[in-house]
């Protein structure tokens, strides 16, 4: 396996929904907040083609022993003050062709 490989599985997380159901998910970005003293993980569908809109999933997350997120590790956000920080967040780095990469 050679190390780019390794890279993008790393960027990498399957989220199973209600029905069982197994999507697989890159990793936006992850960040921590002080004001809530947790980590969060943005996410979106690995199989989006080209020019289709994105629909970004956010959760907090505990990182496991190696500082890796998994999905056993995420949690819901479930307050409105906290979804308008990690909006935010989003909003900032999609504004910011450095951080975003365009």
């Amino acid at each position: 396996m050679t190390q780019q490989n390794k890279d993008d599985m790393d960027r990498q997380i399957t989220l199973v929904d209600d029905k069982g159901n197994e999507e697989l998910y890159e990793i936006l970005f992850t960040f921590h907040s002080d004001d809530y003293d947790k980590s969060y993980v943005l996410l979106y569908p690995a199989a989006v083609g080209e020019g289709e809109d994105i629909e970004v999933q956010a959760f907090s997350y505990d990182a496991d022993d190696a500082g890796d997120v998994t999905s056993s590790d995420l949690h819901e956000i479930e307050s409105d003050e906290e979804w308008e920080m990690v909006q935010g967040v989003l909003n900032t780095f999609l504004d910011d062709d450095r951080l975003s990469g365009e």
